[in-house]
């Protein structure tokens, strides 16, 4: 039985134009009527991440920021993890070594020192979730996130971390050089405090230990009393490994990255094809009947 699904967006709930279709709307919805809670798990920040959901008129929990943020369905903040200031140094003492460009993600927005290399990095998500990307698209998206103020531009990123208040909840790092990447992600894996994945080839993805997609779909599945052997996960890339690994019922995309196919125990559709909610159909629905 599966009463709880945690389902990743990019590459998987959402479709090369970054929406929901219409067919993994029904099949959330046929699942919540049965009873099934289902979960957003994303490494995108919650006001990123509730935008594609809105339209949809869908009423989920969220996992943000891989883990790093937990909300409920009525955007209550549950659970938070950060990086202490230590954990601030060890990171980008790494990430300056090999010149490789990062975001820093908080409780009050997105930071970048680049929006040029902020365009790239989503490029590059989209590519890896094997879709067409739309750079005049994408472009416009990030203008309208800088008026929004979601998005903030500044000329060094040394202000933000002494500023009260303010929590250092991810930083996405990215480099087109990839042997550089390897040799940071390397060294930010001996630090045991440290959780390093990606979402796309030529990122790094750093949380704190704690904030993993998977230690938070444990959290969710406890507070509802749910055992692990009924939940069911669903993702496309590394970030979303780690929840893989605990879900009873791990679920990888047709156009999921090579290693996440490999620890999932069944295969459904591309993202362009609404492989999510053909999953949820399949395996929710068939024991329904």
């Amino acid at each position: 039985m599966i009463r709880l699904i945690a389902t990743d967006m990019d590459g998987t709930l959402l479709n090369s134009g970054h929406e929901i279709s219409q067919e993994n709307i029904e099949a959330i919805r046929y699942a919540q009527s049965q009873g099934v809670t289902v979960v957003i798990a994303t490494g995108r920040a919650f006001y990123e991440a509730n935008m594609p959901v809105k339209p949809t008129g869908l009423t989920v929990p969220y996992i943000c920021l891989n883990g790093a943020e937990i909300r409920d369905e009525q955007f209550n903040i549950t659970h938070t993890s950060h990086l202490n200031p230590e954990q601030i140094e060890e990171v980008t003492g790494v990430l300056r070594k090999y010149d490789i460009f990062y975001q820093v993600y908080t409780n009050f927005g997105i930071y970048t020192e680049d929006k040029e290399k902020d365009l790239q990095i989503y490029l590059d998500i989209a590519m890896q979730a094997g879709n067409e990307p739309d750079e005049e698209k994408i472009r416009e998206g990030i203008e309208k996130r800088l008026e929004q103020g979601t998005l903030k531009e500044v000329d060094d990123y040394s202000m933000i971390y002494d500023r009260e208040g303010e929590l250092v909840m991810k930083l996405l790092a990215y480099t087109s050089d990839h042997g550089k990447l390897m040799q940071a992600k390397s060294e930010l894996k001996a630090f045991s405090s440290l959780a390093v994945s990606a979402s796309a080839r030529n990122n790094l993805e750093i949380t704190h230990a704690d904030a993993q997609k998977g230690v938070a779909l444990k959290r969710i599945a406890e507070q509802l009393e749910i055992p692990l052997s009924e939940t069911m996960a669903l993702g496309d890339n590394l970030n979303d490994v780690s929840m893989l690994e605990v879900a009873g019922f791990s679920v990888a995309m047709e156009n999921a990255a090579r290693e996440t196919k490999a620890i999932a125990k069944y295969l459904t559709d591309s993202n362009e094809e609404s492989g999510v909610g053909r999953a949820i159909m399949k395996y929710v629905k068939q024991e329904n009947e």
